[in-house]
């Protein structure tokens, strides 16, 4: 029966909140919403698309997550989608915001970079991430985000 392990119980469900990948995701969600506000005029397409990308990639392993009680096969299918909106949207949006203004983007091995990479692996950074991205420069706000959202990714992988 579709939904049971061998011994006839349903496959584990729900807790998503407590998943990395989720927490991450939502942490990115917030934050992303906090950028667009400050940096991507209210209104445009990109601003809604990069909130859009980011929520998606946080309801969808939620959703999966819920799934996955009655169907391994939703579940993989709403992860993936919240895996395309982080990797194939988000990420390439936050690139073009630091391209396009002529701004760094970091390297995975700079400084900066690992240092983010140490700092998100806190919850209490985690949950400064929206205040981070409403405060810092653009250049080290994006990046940050950028960070976030190829660990969000990482994990969902």
């Amino acid at each position: 029966m579709r939904g049971m392990n061998a011994e006839g119980a349903l496959l584990p469900s729900g807790g998503y909140r407590a998943l990395r990948s989720y927490r991450v995701a939502e942490a990115l969600y917030d934050a992303t919403a906090a950028f667009c506000d400050r940096f991507i005029p209210k209104g445009s397409r990109t601003h809604d698309q990069m909130v859009q990308a980011a929520r998606s990639g946080a309801r969808n392993i939620g959703e999966g997550s819920g799934a996955a009680a009655t169907s391994r096969k939703t579940e993989i299918k709403l992860t993936n989608v919240a895996l395309a909106s982080l990797k194939d949207e988000l990420i390439p949006d936050f690139v073009s915001f630091l391209r396009q203004r002529g701004l760094s983007v970091w390297d995975k091995d700079a400084p900066e970079a690992l240092e983010t990479r140490r700092a998100l692996r806190d919850e209490a950074f985690l949950d400064g991430l929206a205040a981070l991205a409403a405060e810092a420069a653009p250049e080290c706000a994006a990046n940050t985000l950028l960070c976030a959202a190829h660990q969000a990714t990482y994990l969902l992988i």
